[in-house]
């Protein structure tokens, strides 16, 4: 028995010629705000209103940055400006003072530390063994 998987199941159907049903919620949405925004306005207040309405519903019907759908912006958008914010980059400068800093770099801030005879020892056979042990 042979079953018939679906395809292109990520692309929306079109209805009422080239709109989805996305889109024409929007449009027709959009169109209503419009009508009734310049059936109670003047028309010279009404224009101001008007174009950010529509541009906003041309954007939600038909715009997709990065290949998503605008609203995905608008509600990234919204979570972002309603949600708390943690700033980890602020840093409190704080004035540092020649005895501070005696203190946190030593007393020589130049010297380079270096390794006892016994020390560079323990490093190089460290090394050696761990080469040994990849190297099998």
């Amino acid at each position: 028995m042979r079953f018939q998987v679906p395809q292109f199941i990520n692309i929306e159907d079109k209805i009422l010629g080239p709109f989805t049903i996305k889109q024409f919620i929007y449009l027709v949405g959009g169109g209503g705000m419009v009508y009734i925004v310049y059936h109670f306005l003047p028309f010279y207040i009404a224009i101001f209103i008007i174009a950010p309405i529509a541009l906003f519903v041309l954007l939600l019907a038909f715009a997709k940055p990065n290949g998503k759908p605008f609203i995905f912006m608008v509600q990234a958008a919204i979570m972002y400006a309603l949600s708390s914010r943690l700033y980890l980059w602020k840093r409190v400068p704080r004035k540092m003072t020649p005895s501070d800093a005696a203190k946190e770099f030593g007393n020589s801030a130049g010297a380079v530390p270096s390794l006892s005879n016994s020390k560079l020892k323990d490093l190089t056979w460290a090394l050696d063994i761990n080469q040994n042990v990849k190297n099998r």
